[in-house]
């Protein structure tokens, strides 16, 4: 985790030089332009500029939350230790359902909704109650039949 705040870190800083690079580059852009194009306005290419910044918060956001998990967490963690062997971070994640139809399911509904949205939105309205079986579904398969607990 320490290596991947510091790569966060820098990133940050990064965007933040190439925002404040790109700002100064289209003010000096369109005042050379202006000469030969009196009609272009001047001043900052937003777009640019707010996406270029966006980045740079985004990074800010990850760094600053990676640092205080690895603080939290209170020692190293395997990927952090050069000595480390393999089964050293492989602990047990959570329980899953390799023979569950459910995420299919799910993604069939999720599949129709968004085509709904991108073609027709009467498709959204088939695609709805399959998205909401398949959550129920997903939820509830192991309170019934042989995989009941």
């Amino acid at each position: 985790m320490r290596v991947n705040a510091n790569l966060f870190w820098l990133l940050a800083g990064f965007f933040a030089l190439s925002a404040a690079g790109y700002t100064i580059w289209s003010l000096i852009d369109h005042a050379t332009t202006d000469m030969i194009e009196p009609i272009t306005p001047m001043g900052v290419e937003w777009v640019g500029t707010v996406g270029i910044s966006l980045g740079a918060i985004m990074s800010l956001f990850l760094a600053f939350y990676i640092t205080i998990t690895k603080r939290a967490q209170g020692g190293d963690i395997a990927e952090d230790i050069p000595t480390a062997e393999i089964d050293d971070g492989d602990p047990e994640i959570g329980h899953f359902s390799p023979w569950s139809w459910w995420p299919m399911f799910l993604a069939l509904g999720l599949a129709l909704m968004f085509l709904g949205l991108a073609v027709g939105v009467w498709i959204a309205f088939i695609g709805g109650p399959i998205v909401l079986i398949g959550i129920i579904g997903w939820q509830y398969e192991y309170y019934r039949n042989f995989f009941a607990r």
